[in-house]
């Protein structure tokens, strides 16, 4: 058969085969995607307007997207693309016989009407000279869309829309925190403070947990061994955080001596220290009984709500 009705090592016929059998497979795909993305949503509803969530800290929508992702087994970020994808797009508006990846790319349309209206109308594939979505043409009317942004909030809207791929999100993150005053400002944030905090505590843990894993290879007694050490820098480094509080405010209380407060600020202390408190009974719980548990009203206070 002449190489020019072959296509890669299958016939014309086996191709157009192959094509059918595959397109309905990617047609099942995005129910899937959507089903998944739903039940998160529905778990983690969104909580602010542009389908963007806003209280993602140590103690709200992001430790129950990881208690969700390890129960259905679907990594945590992929679990919050789909979310986001589900809260852009209602079901009704959804097209059955487009890709999820042409629904995630869209979903970048930060205007409800023109996303719907957008994904309904695709335009003309010369290839086949019929009217679809391709990922090359659903990236170029993300990219070419409208004026650029003008105000600050509409830099950082288009940013946050930029940003959807965790992947992406993840790169940009990383070398804005490189820029020194961006670091320091950011720190400011007790969300964002809180969740830098959790990833180095989570970041730790699990790298005690794959030295442990691969040190259980060995012979038996050492998995014991590792256990034992890794409890020991727990118990250290729980020491040591109270020390530095107690430490620290041993240097900075007697300074306060003749210096008077105002009304806001003896609240804001006050809120603090009642956060305090309920820290410190969150730790004799954990170290008593070894349940580490926050329900939802330790939850605010530690959050300062």
């Amino acid at each position: 058969m002449p190489s020019s009705e072959m296509v890669g090592s299958v016939s014309v016929d086996q191709y157009e085969q192959i094509v059918a059998r595959l397109r309905d497979a990617v047609e099942k795909l995005p129910k899937s995607q959507f089903i998944i993305g739903d039940g998160a949503l529905e778990v983690c509803p969104m909580q602010d307007h542009g389908g963007r969530s806003v209280g993602d800290d140590l103690f709200g929508v992001s430790a129950w997207l990881r208690r969700l992702s390890e129960d259905i087994n679907v990594p945590y970020n992929t679990l919050r693309s789909y979310r986001w994808v589900a809260s852009r797009w209602p079901e009704q508006q959804r097209c059955p016989g487009v890709a999820f990846s042409i629904h995630q790319t869209l979903a970048a349309i930060s205007d409800d009407e023109e996303r719907w209206k957008a994904i309904k109308t695709p335009p003309l594939d010369e290839r086949t000279g019929m009217r679809r979505w391709t990922p090359e043409t659903s990236r170029q009317r993300v990219g070419y869309h409208g004026p650029g942004p003008e105000t600050a909030q509409e830099k950082i809207e288009a940013v946050h829309d930029l940003v959807a791929d965790e992947q992406v999100a993840t790169q940009v993150a990383t070398d804005l925190l490189r820029r020194p005053s961006v670091a320091f400002k950011a720190m400011r944030d007790d969300t964002a403070r809180h969740q830098v905090n959790h990833a180095q505590v989570e970041q730790a843990r699990q790298l005690r947990e794959m030295n442990e894993a691969e040190l259980t290879g060995e012979p038996e007694p050492f998995a014991p061994a590792v256990r034992r050490i890794n409890h020991a820098l727990e118990f250290l480094d729980l020491v040591a955080a109270c020390q530095r509080f107690v430490a620290a405010t041993g240097r900075i209380v007697p300074s306060l001596r003749e210096r008077p407060f105002s009304d806001d600020e003896r609240d804001t202390v006050h809120r603090n220290v009642d956060r305090v408190r309920a820290t410190c009974e969150w730790i004799l719980t954990a170290v008593d009984t070894g349940q580490v548990d926050v329900d939802e009203e330790l939850a605010k206070l530690l959050r300062g709500e």
